[in-house]
């Protein structure tokens, strides 16, 4: 019984897709990651001026509130970035996209349409009015009794499956299975003018829009944007289509039309002799109401090569064939153009091809996307990342030729580090490259003058003699068209007959507009030294992580440093006895009368060299006896400097808050009982007192928000006062007539950098949102009274129908967040509890310009899985416990645009633009006050003090983004892919890296017929580097070179016994290699162990004093595929080709065998528990193998075995209390749980390994590594029965027996993703499962997925025929904060469990008690 939660996201990109989603006019990029969909809108920040159209405003979604804040896209080079709408995590895995026009969508734009991994189909919709995604339907493909499947069949999950649209949205095709096709035609409204040529218009039939498919029970034939599909197995079309390769709708085509590549026997390199060129173009026309097909062409005698076929729109039309070494056209009379690659085509295929083979290209795994619409080029990415750009000679319509071009690193054709997996043209110059190898990049190109569009032809100069001089000027004007038109109709009717001469070499150039981080895939793992024993000297370093990861393939390898909560920059840092609170202070000077500045800043202001940075910074204090004093240091770099100028009222009184007015000329301090104004000498101006304006009663302040010019102040007797700065700097009281009518238990002011006028957010004591408008007080403008419901979805007519379950609301603050590209409105929402609650703003129906702010505002719940952390000691403010605000918002920390929240829980809400907001905590301990820290020496920065009164002042780390993990990440590039890792206790990493070398064949006396090879396009195999890498600058001070041919497999830092007399141990690093010349010569490795010594550093370098010193270089038979360290005497166990070996290191720098296990299989996994003996061996074919090794005398065993047929990628032992467990990740990406008990009968004595059963994580398995959690799972007794949902949880360690450590399994996977493995008690288990289940029921599934039935698999049943207790999913668990308040008690109720016991589990389950230091 256990559970799996993923802690981090798959930051993998394999599909991704442009399409018009929120707004029939939008340009979105839908990006699927394995089982995450995101959606993006683009944004362009301002490089140059802005042009006078308004036709970049049209790039925006209406329904978003970012009108005032958008400015027009540029036509000069500006830049543009990805901004997310939302992400939806999605019950399957991704295998296709396409974007299909769609009947009567709610959004008025187009629909999306997926494909998953076991054939389903779901089609989508944008909802603007729940701002959410809406299942149209879905498909399911999965029956076994569909024509064409066999019962020796291939799986359907084992079987190449992809999904294709037709370009005129009349019907899509899902290929699954060996050869099966589902057809899911669209209905049409009317004439698809899109994609035919405006030569042939004509009166149309439309069939799809009069004709029903398969209605069923008599529906109105529009109720459904679609008809019934059917399934066409291929060999129906054509009984030769036995190996279909791939197949594509074309463009072009009156009725739907696609090109299938297949043969009619299976294709392999061995068989070329016989099996040349048997690969058949074959294009089908498909008539929807008769379910029939008409063969149209085909061409023969293909290469066998080919994997893909590309259909091609106007100017070029046809289809591109993409094979290892060729690309071929085929246009749609049949007529073909090829081109050699590389001079391998001329051997593998008689195809005519013109040769360019002196490129030398290997195009296996490339992707291909349309460059430009105008000239038709291509862009083709390498497998490497490089860029070619592949460009048609024409004459008149027909393609005569086709040259592929090789982008110069100069023109940014190096720009990408890895391979691509997809690609999508954003238009107007802009292309999004997904990948699964390392980062996705968003590129933008531009092209040389004169080169944008091809030359017209003397038939379209006659014609159009208008357009016959464009300049530059007006070829963007087109492009800009290009932009804005959902098909490139417009543009093709203009150079619908083009000059033949191709693009010229060189004629665009390539930059990095954005990137999308990505963890994917993770190699290998180090978890942060001195985590088991508490040590936290190696914290103290910056670049330290609680886990290290190496990723990326190729170039794109790196080191990630990852961090479970915020480390700051530490600049400087001080002590400050009984500290209360602190605050730093910019204030200006007046400028003279007369004498005002552009922009409304005085003179002064615009001239100084610091006029922005801050000049003070104070600080409340209390003495021993509690009475409270405010000092004020003056502020000089981080240099702090106590003053006493001005009439800055220092002795009595508390002072609760300090802020500028008037344009920062007037400084005010918040006291208990008054409001005191200063000019910016620190002077005093005004002294407003706080009474009752009825009786006259003095009242105290609780809490007060600052909006230049306005100031709000919330007192004891829950009344709201307004003031304001005028324009001669007085501070006078606001007429707030609407506000005195209503108590109030929490208000803040709201200032967006997108909107002119200031709002108050204010919470009632029942729990509604009042908004005012400053500019009208006399009635709220917005108001919702249901937001202590806690809803997904807020509106101003949400309420709850029987419910009177409410959340206890504490505070509310409303604030942008984002960074400098996109800023937000959200809406923080504090319980008693300190959880926060995050709403995002959007309007519905879109509100023009000119509309207020508030009129058809909704808020849209966003998932937020932090959980506060809790102590017993008191609250820091015991006597306004629950009433003073601890939310503060800051408009620049870094570029960052953030809220944080102090207190015992401290953290930051940050937001990257193309991420979801998230909460992440700031290490350490409690936080009294924070406040904006900006001065020369602390740019940007934040100053805070914690409850230890030690004041910080702090940066955030550069070059570390937040918000696409939800942890705190910092990458290190290594431009080489990091195969293993370790770290060795001197404070340096090892790590294992290769470059590519030409192979060149040996002289061998048995092969003579090598010598006769001469080729020029040799093969390239990884040499092995072994690095040395210092952790705190992260260069490399060492490196050793390996064999020719030798390629590092693992390394790992062993602590060996390293002499026999003294029995002295040394952690050593040891290495374990492979030589592979071949398939018909014996592979042979080596071992080799370093130890880490001290020498010389070099000049101005000394971190260079640490050296690798070979000890141990031992070849040995077989591959040395894994090792660990064993038992208690400081001994190794190697894999070294089939078999086993104990080894220990003797005096002279040899290794002794000692025991061995014959295990007749490659091992590639072995896992060894500490202090036991007890082994964990894996290999691909036979499954894992639990064995022991005794040291008394030296001897191993055989414990037990698993099933055959069991590959195995990596296993781990997961004890719990007195179980053993064994996780095994296989290559289906499913985590099986196997169980050690010999006393059950069915385990023959504990010879077979419990099956107990499979979960499917969706993610291909990289690693397992079993951690110690600090926490330990509550149970119920560790709470009352009537525990007080506002105090406090303990937790009871005063039992007489100390309960056995908790261990947990860190699983990390090829698509980016960390998780962690659980165990659960009996009666956790059974009450998380019925949590899992009611969140399966409650909440809304992305695509229409059943979430359980994606993590089972197929004939999961015990032997007993009972069926199996499975792995429960956490990430379901993980979404109880998307639940309204009145579900989440609905489903403890139904569970019979406790919400502080709920919270526990959740703390353990995300791995508190592991990364975070939780205790």
């Amino acid at each position: 019984m256990q559970c799996y939660t993923e802690l981090v996201p798959p930051t993998a990109v394999s599909h991704a897709l442009h399409l018009p989603f929120l707004t029939p006019r939008a340009h979105n990029l839908v990006v699927a990651k394995n089982a995450l969909l995101q959606i993006f809108e683009l944004r362009s920040t301002v490089t140059e001026v802005a042009s006078g159209g308004d036709g970049g405003a049209r790039n925006v979604s209406a329904l978003l509130d970012t009108e005032a804040a958008d400015v027009p896209l540029q036509r000069t080079e500006n830049t543009a970035k990805l901004v997310l709408v939302g992400e939806f995590p999605v019950a399957g895995t991704v295998i296709s996209l396409a974007r299909v026009k769609a009947l009567n969508t709610r959004s008025k734009a187009e629909a999306l349409l997926l494909a998953f991994r076991d054939a389903k189909l779901s089609l989508v919709e944008w909802d603007p009015e729940t701002y959410n995604l809406h299942t149209i339907s879905i498909h399911y493909y999965e029956n076994p009794d569909l024509p064409g499947i066999a019962p020796w069949s291939a799986d359907l999950k084992d079987s190449y499956n992809f999904l294709t649209a037709d370009p005129s949205s009349r019907c899509a095709a899902l290929k699954f299975g060996a050869h099966n096709l589902a057809i899911l035609p669209f209905r049409q409204r009317g004439l698809v003018e899109d994609d035919y040529d405006s030569d042939l218009d004509s009166p149309r039939e439309q069939p799809s829009s009069t004709a029903v498919v398969g209605d069923v029970d008599g529906e109105s034939p529009h109720q459904t944007p679609y008809s019934s599909s059917f399934v066409l197995p291929l060999t129906h079309l054509d009984p030769t289509l036995t190996h279909p390769v791939h197949l594509a709708f074309l463009y072009e085509y009156r009725e739907p039309t696609f090109g299938v590549v297949a043969s009619s026997r299976a294709t392999a390199p061995s068989l070329l002799a016989t099996r040349k060129d048997i690969l058949t173009y074959t294009v089908f026309t498909l008539d929807l109401e008769q379910k029939a097909s008409t063969t149209l062409l085909s061409v023969q005698g293909l290469p066998y090569d080919i994997t893909r076929v590309v259909p091609l729109p106007l100017p070029i039309g046809g289809a591109l064939l993409l094979g290892g070494n060729e690309i071929i056209h085929v246009d749609q009379g049949g007529k073909t153009n090829g081109v050699a690659v590389n001079e391998f085509a001329k051997a593998s295929t008689a195809f005519p091809l013109s040769d360019q083979s002196d490129l030398a290209l290997h195009l296996e795994g490339c992707t291909v996307e349309t460059l430009s619409h105008e000239t038709g080029d291509i862009l083709v990415i390498l497998n490497d990342g490089k860029l070619l750009n592949l460009t048609f000679s024409m004459d008149g319509r027909t393609v005569s030729g086709m040259t592929v071009q090789p982008v110069a690193a100069a023109q940014g054709g190096h720009i990408l580090k890895c391979a691509a997996s997809c690609a999508a043209n954003m238009g107007r110059g802009r292309i999004f490259i997904g990948s699964e190898d390392g980062e996705s990049v968003l590129l933008g190109w531009t092209s040389k003058s004169g080169q944008l569009g091809r030359k017209k032809s003397q038939a379209d100069i006659s014609a159009d003699n208008d357009d016959s001089s464009l300049d530059e000027d007006e070829d963007m004007d087109d492009l800009d068209d290009d932009l804005y038109n959902d098909t490139t109709t417009t543009t093709v009717k203009k150079v619908s007959a083009v000059a033949a001469e191709p693009s010229a070499p060189g004629a665009y150039i390539f930059r990095t507009h954005d990137v999308l981080p990505s963890l994917a895939p993770i190699k290998d793992v180090v978890i942060r030294p001195g985590l088991e024993s508490g040590n936290d000297v190696f914290s103290q370093s910056l670049t330290a992580g609680e886990i290290v990861v190496s990723t990326g393939r190729g170039n794109a390898g790196a080191i990630t440093m990852l961090n479970r909560e915020l480390r700051p920059t530490r600049l400087a840092q001080s002590s400050l006895a009984s500290s209360r609170g602190l605050w730093a202070v910019h204030a200006r000077k007046q400028a003279p009368q007369g004498l005002v500045a552009e922009f409304g800043q005085d003179t002064e202001a615009n001239l100084a060299s610091d006029a922005e940075y801050d000049q003070y910074l104070v600080v409340c204090k209390a003495d021993e006896t509690g009475i409270e004093h405010t000092v004020v240091y003056e502020v000089s770099g981080n240099e702090l400097e106590e003053t006493t100028k001005g009439d800055f009222e220092r002795e009595e009184g508390s002072t609760l808050s300090v802020g500028v007015l008037a344009k920062g000329t007037k400084v005010v301090q918040i006291m208990r009982s008054e409001v005191r104004t200063y000019d910016s000498e620190l002077n005093m101006d005004q002294i407003i007192p706080m009474e009752d304006e009825d009786s006259g009663n003095e009242l105290q302040v609780i809490n007060a928000s600052f909006a230049d010019p306005y100031l709000l102040i919330l007192r004891d007797d829950s009344s709201v006062k307004i003031l304001q700065a005028s324009g001669t700097g007085e501070i006078e009281e606001l007429d707030c007539s609407g506000l005195t009518s209503t108590q109030w238990l929490s208000a803040s002011l709201f200032r967006s950098s997108a909107l002119s006028e200031v709002f108050a957010f204010l919470l009632t004591p029942e729990g509604g949102l009042h908004v005012f408008s400053l500019s009208d007080m006399a009635k709220p403008s917005y108001v919702a009274e249901g937001l202590s419901f806690l809803p997904p979805l807020l509106t101003a007519d949400y309420y709850a129908r029987r419910s009177t379950a409410k959340a206890a609301i504490t505070e509310i603050l409303a604030a942008d967040i984002g960074d400098s590209t996109s800023k937000f409105p959200h809406l923080i929402v504090r319980t008693s509890t300190d959880d926060l609650v995050i709403y995002k703003s959007f309007h519905y129906p879109a509100r023009a310009v000119s509309d207020p702010w508030t009129k058809n505002l909704r808020w849209v719940k966003l998932p937020q899985p932090h959980l506060p952390r809790y102590s017993e000691e008191p609250a820091l403010d015991a006597e306004d416990a629950g009433r003073e605000s601890t939310l503060v918002a800051i408009d620049d920390l870094s570029g960052y645009s953030v809220v944080f929240q102090r207190g015992t829980s401290p953290a930051f809400v940050l937001r990257e633009s193309s991420s979801i907001p998230r909460v992440i905590g700031l290490q350490g301990n409690a936080v009294k006050g924070l406040t904006q820290f900006h001065t020369s020496a602390c740019q940007r920065g934040f100053a805070y003090i914690d409850v230890d009164d030690t004041l910080r002042i702090s940066q955030l780390p550069a070059q570390t983004h937040y918000g696409h993990l939800g942890w705190a990440a910092r990458s290190f590039p290594m431009n080489s892919e990091i195969r293993a890792f370790s770290y060795h206790p001197r404070g340096v990493y090892v790590m294992g890296t290769s470059q590519m070398e030409d192979f060149m064949l040996q002289d061998d006396t048995y092969h003579y017929d090598w010598v006769k090879e001469d080729i020029t396009f040799t093969p390239r195999v990884e040499q092995g580097i072994l690095k040395l890498v210092d952790e705190k600058t992260w260069t490399v001070i060492d490196t050793h070179i390996l064999d020719p041919q030798e390629i590092i497999l693992c390394i790992k830092t062993l602590n060996l016994e390293v002499s026999e007399t003294t029995h002295q141990r040394k952690a050593v690093i040891a290495v374990g290699t492979s030589i592979v010349k071949g398939e018909d010569l014996a592979t042979k490795g080596c071992i080799r162990i370093f130890e880490v010594i001290t020498v010389v550093p070099e000049p101005d370098r000394p971190e260079t004093n640490k050296k690798l010193r070979l000890i141990v270089k031992d070849e040995v038979k077989g591959a040395v595929s894994a090792i660990s360290e064993l038992g208690t005497q400081g001994f190794m166990i190697m894999a070294q080709g089939q078999k086993c070996m104990v080894r220990g290191l003797k005096e002279d720098g040899t290794l002794l065998p000692v025991a061995f296990m014959d295990m007749q299989c490659y091992v590639t996994v072995l896992k060894s528990l500490p202090q036991t003996g007890m082994l964990l061996m894996g290999d691909a074919f036979k499954g894992v193998w639990f064995t022991g090794y005794t040291e008394e005398p030296y001897k191993m065993m055989l414990f037990g075995r698993s099933r055959n047929n069991l590959e195995v990628m990596d296993a781990e032992f997961l004890p719990h209390e007195k179980l053993l467990h064994v996780i095994v990740a296989d290559a289906d990406m499913n985590l099986q749980i196997l169980q050690y008990d010999p006393e059950n009968p069915k385990s023959m004595g504990g010879l077979r390994l419990l099956h107990k059963s499979t979960f499917h994580t969706g993610h291909y398995p990289a690693s397992m590594h079993l951690l110690r959690s600090t926490l330990q799972m509550p149970s119920a007794s560790d709470f009352p029965t009537n525990t007080d949902m506002s105090l406090d949880p303990t937790r009871d360690d005063t039992s007489p027996s100390a309960p056995q450590p908790l261990h947990q399994i860190l699983h990390t996977s090829q698509s980016g993703t960390l998780a962690l493995i659980t165990p659960l008690s009996e009666s956790s288990y059974r009450r998380l499962s019925g949590l899992a289940t009611f969140l399966a029921n409650t909440l809304d599934s992305a695509c229409a997925l059943n979430p359980k039935a994606f993590r089972a698999v197929e004939s999961e049943v015990a032997g007993g025929g009972g069926v199996l207790r499975g792995m429960l999913d956490g990430n379901l668990l993980m979404r109880w904060g998307e639940l309204g308040e009145q579900r989440r008690r609905e489903g403890l109720g139904k569970v019979g469990g406790d919400e502080w016991l709920f919270w526990g589990e959740r703390e353990v389950l995300t791995g508190w008690g592991v990364f975070g230091k939780r205790a």
